[in-house]
């Protein structure tokens, strides 16, 4: 799947993956928990197969199909992948399906209504694939994918059906990229990685319109126990005032980046717009409201309330906090947390709706639960999805 030219060079041999690979597993704990099992699905995946078939199912939800009801239906899509599946991405359109896998492939289908066909397998990885994202369509069909080879890789869809490796980034880290995330479009193509090895790399592409078809990488120190998620916060604007006396003017706020780790901390970077540095905060509070365990995800709700920003996290504690900062407060650099709901399980995964207004989580129950924030502010559960080995029970 390697391009020719410059597009970077071949994964480290499956040798060296295997050498390294309970060594770092020991070294860096974000991860720990999905590499014991990963390990040892290597020698066993044949008969973990056929003995846990759900685990290679994936559950998706059109509104273009709708049942007897007239209510959307879930689609399951068994995506023939040889172990556990690690995460499953809807493109923009939500007309093309990723999933990633302990098998180190990325399975691509193609969704319409209620039906999914194959479109590739892309390879490359010499270790579990933790997680993908797709780019915004401006800049063509990319997806991103972190592994815990330590490396990423962005492929291209070509023409349909056909995908190429525009680029490897291959050692980015010193072990496993636990997280990928593409930036809005208006910033340029642009993404972030956070690693175990406790850095975040930041890959901008020069842009080709400019002649300059390269990529830079930045890093930025986050915390030492291990970087597990990262989110960027959607593009906006602030408010900035030119001088005494002088009205406020609108301008673009800068590139802001949200990090979740294994120290229990949630940090916010911001590209200072003057001297270009990543300037680092920490999202906190002055009430004991915060994570007591691994922050296993973060996410940045799509910006509906002018100068607010909500981040939602999710961590082994088993809650899931929704932080809020600006709008009517008086102090705008003041965060406000709100545990939404403490649950039975870990919680793995946090994701918005499109319009910020429905939170989906997904924890270690096997369970996916939307939320939706009511007009006094409470958070009330407002449906839960039914896991693929429930529905094939239920049927």
């Amino acid at each position: 799947m390697y391009a020719q030219g410059g597009y970077g060079q071949a994964p480290p041999p499956q040798q060296q993956y295997n050498a390294g690979y309970q060594q770092q597993q020991q070294q860096y704990a974000p991860q720990q928990q999905q590499q014991q099992y990963a390990q040892q699905q290597m020698t066993e995946q044949p008969q973990q197969a056929q003995q846990t078939p759900q685990q290679q199912e994936v559950v998706t939800q059109q509104a273009a199909a709708p049942t007897d009801q007239g209510k959307p239906q879930p689609i399951y899509v068994d995506t023939q992948h040889d172990d556990m599946v690690h995460d499953a991405q809807l493109d923009y359109y939500g007309t093309k399906l990723a999933t990633s896998s302990s098998d180190r492939t990325v399975k691509i289908y193609d969704v319409s209504g209620n039906s999914y066909a194959p479109n590739a397998t892309l390879t490359g990885h010499s270790g579990p694939i933790y997680q993908l994202s797709w780019s915004h369509p401006k800049y063509g069909t990319l997806l991103a994918s972190a592994s815990f080879d330590g490396s990423v890789l962005i492929h291209r869809e070509s023409r349909q059906g056909e995908w190429i490796l525009v680029k490897a980034f291959v050692g980015l880290h010193e072990s496993s990229v636990n997280s990928v995330q593409f930036a809005p479009h208006e910033y340029g193509l642009m993404c972030a990685a956070g690693s175990s090895d406790g850095r975040v790399s930041v890959l901008t592409h020069g842009g080709e319109s400019n002649g300059d078809d390269e990529w830079t990488v930045e890093y930025l120190n986050d915390t030492p126990l291990g970087v597990n998620a990262v989110s960027w916060a959607p593009y906006g604007v602030g408010k900035e005032t030119s001088g005494e006396g002088e009205d406020e003017q609108c301008q673009p706020l800068p590139p802001r980046l949200v990090t979740g780790g294994s120290d229990n901390g949630i940090r916010m970077w911001t590209k200072n717009a003057s001297t270009g540095i990543w300037e680092q905060s920490i999202v906190e509070s002055s009430d004991d409201v915060q994570h007591k365990d691994w922050v296993r995800d973060v996410a940045c709700a799509p910006s509906i309330v002018p100068g607010m920003s909500v981040i939602a996290s999710c961590s082994e504690d088993k809650t899931v906090i929704i932080w809020k900062q600006g709008g009517d407060d008086d102090d705008e650099k003041k965060w406000t947390p709100k545990v939404l709901n403490t649950f039975e399980d870990p919680v793995w995964r946090v994701s918005w709706s499109i319009t910020g207004n429905i939170l989906a989580v997904s924890s270690g129950d096997a369970s996916v639960t939307l939320w939706k924030e009511e007009l006094d502010g409470v958070w009330s559960l407002v449906n839960q999805v039914e896991d693929a080995a429930g529905g094939a029970q239920g049927e």
